[in-house]
C-alpha cells in the first residue's frame, strides 16, 4: 500500500492489528498474525536456539523489527543479534534470521533486504512440512545453502544442524545441538 489514509493506521494501531507490519522502502505492508503452526513452530525454535545463542554473545529476538530506517524494516519470526545491534525500536542488524512461511508470505521476497543488512544467514523453514532453506551471505548476496550427505544444514553463527526427519506421524525438524538434539 503506497498511499496510507491516516485513518486506516489510526484504526489498526487501536484494534492492535498492526502488531506485525512492515515497511518495504516506504511501502506498508500489511501481515496476518502467525496462525497456531507457525507460532508453535517459532516458540518451540526460540526455546532451543536462545540459550545456545547466549553462550555465543547474541541476543535472541522475538517478532521484532529489523530496522534499516522508519522507512524500510521488516519483522522476521526470530532473529539473533550482536548487542551492539539492538536499539530503542528493535535491532539494526542481526548475525541470523529465522522465517516461518505463512500462507501467501512474502518470507522469500525479504532476502534482498536481510542481505543489504549483512544478516549472516537466513533460516526458512515450512511450519507443517518442515521443509528448510538455509541461506548464507556470499558478498552482497544471500545464497542457498546445501545440505550435507545426510541431509543437514549447518548454522555456522549458531553452530547447530537442521534436519528435516520424515516418520510416519509426519515430519519433524530436528535441531542438532553440541549436546544432543531436539525434535519439533
Amino acid at each position: 500500500m503506497l498511499e496510507v489514509p491516516r485513518d486506516l493506521l489510526a484504526e489498526r494501531r487501536r484494534q492492535g492489528n498492526d502488531r506485525f507490519d512492515e515497511m518495504w522502502e516506504g511501502v506498508l505492508h500489511m501481515v496476518p498474525p502467525p496462525n497456531a503452526p507457525h507460532q508453535r513452530r517459532s516458540a518451540d525454535l526460540f526455546l532451543a536456539l536462545a540459550p545456545i545463542a547466549q553462550a555465543r554473545g547474541l541476543q535472541p529476538f522475538f517478532e521484532t523489527g529489523l530496522f534499516r530506517n522508519a522507512d524500510d524494516f521488516r519483522q522476521p519470526d526470530l532473529m539473533f543479534v550482536l548487542p551492539a545491534h539492538v536499539s530503542k525500536r528493535g535491532t539494526d542488524g542481526a548475525e541470523l534470521v529465522i522465517e516461518i512461511h505463512s500462507p501467501d508470505d512474502e518470507s522469500r521476497e525479504k532476502l534482498p533486504f536481510y542481505a543489504r543488512m549483512k544478516v549472516k544467514e537466513v533460516l526458512l523453514l515450512h511450519p507443517e512440512t518442515r521443509a528448510i532453506e538455509l541461506h548464507v551471505l556470499r558478498g552482497e548476496r544471500l545464497v542457498k545453502a546445501r545440505s550435507d550427505a545426510k541431509g543437514r544444514f549447518r548454522s555456522n553463527v549458531l553452530g547447530v544442524s537442521f534436519a528435516r526427519i520424515q516418520r510416519k506421524s509426519g515430519p519433524l525438524l530436528e535441531v542438532i545441538l553440541p549436546e544432543g538434539s531436539v525434535r519439533i
